[in-house]
Parts: structure tokens; sequence; C-alpha cells
């Protein structure tokens, strides 16, 4: 039977067989399957990756919050195929805001995977982004994208119009003939959906047209979060298409195996150990090296599953006591801190282990987890 190879940049979807710019989505994690930090936690009131691969959360004086990996087992979004969100829960409220405070989702894109759009051009590209959402609160929030090379912004509203409701949002975005993305590793593009803030943010117009980056224009329908630890904020099924659809044409989210979705994090953010998975891994293995200097420190390294973003990750531990070991010739050391070491690249890492150290130098050792609440991770993020 004959058959036609289908290009690997061109998968059909949508109305009228239209064909997406390339193999795989754009977002990366954007069913949120993958959580490698942590699945919950509380308290907390400061910006950074906390739970979901892929998803900032931006909380600058803004309240408390649990921050989760929400398992989902009905409504809308799972009837579509999606069984895990990211879910913010208010537990410190701050119902008056200063004016710089605020609480944003951030989503990070390098400049490289985004020369499809060909903004800055004069065949720059519309742009369509669909999420499913879910809120106590209803009223209509922003969300925006903010092109970090060229200081420009272009945003758009979306209604949660049913309280404690999964409902999917189709939002479109101009095309931008000004200012083309830098073709590199870096931060090109935020998404950013605004949650609540103070008067700096507010007070102008929504930028439906690409425009000079302005902080009055950025969140003009506040949805308030932080007002209440009656409320939070959920997200999930995150898609951006290059072109304009609308929710009956819009190419159907695609849901890549978890080997690869998890392959894609792990550029950013790579965890080697992680004592809190049980089944005996709470002393997992580290790496394997050597006794520096007699009675001074250890050095180990190890491979990554993936090459990483960049050359010069940051080392994602936990702190306490006694939290990491080593094996060695007739004994074990216990230590507290691990730091980056040495010269390393995209898919290697080194490891420097102080305190405690009892060995001859030169001696090889194994370095591992000591307990079950310890871990290990490299940070490559935008």
């Amino acid at each position: 039977m004959p058959f036609t190879l289908i290009p690997q940049n061109s998968i059909s979807g949508g109305v009228g067989d239209s064909l997406r710019p390339n193999a795989k989505p754009i977002i990366i994690n954007g069913n949120m399957a993958v959580a490698q930090r942590s699945t919950s936690v509380t308290g907390q009131n400061t910006a950074g990756y906390k739970t979901v691969d892929r998803m900032y959360a931006n909380i600058d004086s803004a309240g408390s919050y649990t921050v989760i990996q929400e398992s989902l087992t009905s409504g809308n979004a799972y009837d579509n195929g999606f069984r895990k969100a990211f879910r913010l829960d208010c537990t410190t409220a701050d119902a008056s805001l200063a004016a710089d405070d605020n609480l944003i989702l951030f989503y990070f894109l390098e400049g490289q995977d985004l020369q499809m759009i060909k903004k800055g051009t004069s065949n720059a590209e519309k742009l369509t982004l669909s999420f499913w959402v879910k809120s106590n609160k209803t009223g209509t929030a922003q969300v925006n994208l903010v092109d970090n090379d060229n200081s420009r912004i272009c945003g758009a509203t979306y209604t949660i119009s049913s309280a404690d409701t999964w409902e999917q949002k189709v939002v479109n975005y101009a095309a931008d003939t000004t200012g083309a993305f830098d073709n590199d590793n870096n931060k090109s593009l935020t998404i950013e959906w605004f949650l609540d803030s103070g008067s700096t943010f507010s007070g102008g117009a929504v930028p439906t047209a690409w425009e000079a980056t302005s902080n009055s224009d950025r969140n003009q329908g506040n949805l308030d979060i932080a007002g209440s630890t009656d409320n939070d904020f959920a997200i999930t099924g995150i898609q951006l298409e290059v072109g304009e659809y609308t929710s009956s044409t819009l190419p159907p989210f695609q849901h890549e195996d978890f080997g690869t979705n998890m392959a894609r994090c792990q550029r950013y953010f790579t965890m080697i150990a992680d004592g809190r998975l049980g089944g005996g891994s709470n002393e997992a293995v580290i790496g394997t090296g050597y006794c520096h200097s007699a009675n001074g420190n250890y050095f180990a390294s190890g491979t990554l599953p993936v090459r990483m973003r960049g050359y010069d990750p940051s080392i994602f531990t936990v702190t306490g006591s006694s939290n990491y070991k080593v094996l060695r010739d007739n004994g074990e050391d216990y230590f507290d801190t691990l730091t980056m070491y040495g010269q390393y690249n995209e898919q290697t890492f080194s490891v420097d282990g102080t305190g405690n150290v009892s060995c001859t130098q030169g001696q090889g050792v194994q370095m591992r987890l000591a307990s079950s609440s310890t871990y290990l991770g490299v940070d490559s993020e935008l």
C-alpha cells in the first residue's frame, strides 16, 4: 500500500488541516505532568520554581501560598485528557497590596525556539495561547506576552465565568514587525498570568497591539487572589500556537509521552538524586570521586541524562546537618554542604563536599544521599 511521509516539522491538526510550525509543542510540560522539585510545598512567599517544572510563581510581598501539583479526577480538563494541574492556594492573605507588590505566574521561552514566529520582520506571525483554568474567583484577568529582548508587550484578557469549574480559554495576539527575538539560549519571551498586584501594574489599558512595555498596562482586570485565604488558582493544558485560532479551530493539545516530556524539562532542571522518593533511595548515589586533600574535602562527579541549557548550572540542595555521606575505604563520612565545583559542561556535574572529612588524599569515594529527606539537583533555568 502506498504511503506518504509527513515532514518532521508538519503535524496536522485543527480545522482545515492546519500545519504546526514544529513537531513538538512550543510549551514544555504544558500538561503539568512533571514536578521534579516537589509535588507540594507550603508557606511559599517568595518567587521561584516551586513544584511543576517550567512554572515560575512570582510571589512578591503578596501573601503566602501552598503550591501543589494537583491530581485531577473529574471535570472538563480531566475529560480532555489532563490529569495534573499547577495550583496556588492562598494561606496567608494580603488584602491591601503595596503599589509594587504582585502575584504572577511566569513561563519563560528561549529565543532560539521562537524564530518561526518571525518577530521583527514583515512576515511576523500572530500567536494564539490556550489554557484550562479553575478558580473560586470569577471575573476578567489579563495574560501578557513580554518580549524581553526588546522591552515590548502585548496583552489579552479572559473571563472566568463559573467558580470552581475547569474552563478552557483561547486568546489571540497580534503580529509584531518590530524587534526580532535573539537567536540564542537566553530568555526572550515571557508569558505572564497576572493573579494580583498593586497599583503600579494597573491604571492603563490592555495592550492589544505590541507596544513598549509599560507596567501600568499589565494588569487591568485584577483577580485579587491574594485578598483572602479562600482563594485559589489552578491551570493546565497550556499551548502556544503560531497563527490565529478560535476555540473551534485550535489544533489539539499535543500530549507527549512522559519520558519525552521529562527529558525536555531536564534541559532546565535535573534532579540527580531524591531521597523523598522512597524505595530505598534515601541513600541514592550522587557520583564517584576522590578525597582532594587529607581531612579536607571530597569531589564527586557524574553524567546528566540530557544536555542542559547552559554551562553554569546552580545547585539545588536541602539545608541541615549530615544530609550527605561518602563511602570510603574502611569507613564513611557525613557532611552538610555541597557546592558546584570546577569545570563542567552541559552534560556533566561536579560537586564539592566539605565538613567532617576524615580521609587520605587521593582516596576513592562514592558520594550518596544520607537520609530520606535529602535531595540534590542542578538548575539551568531561564
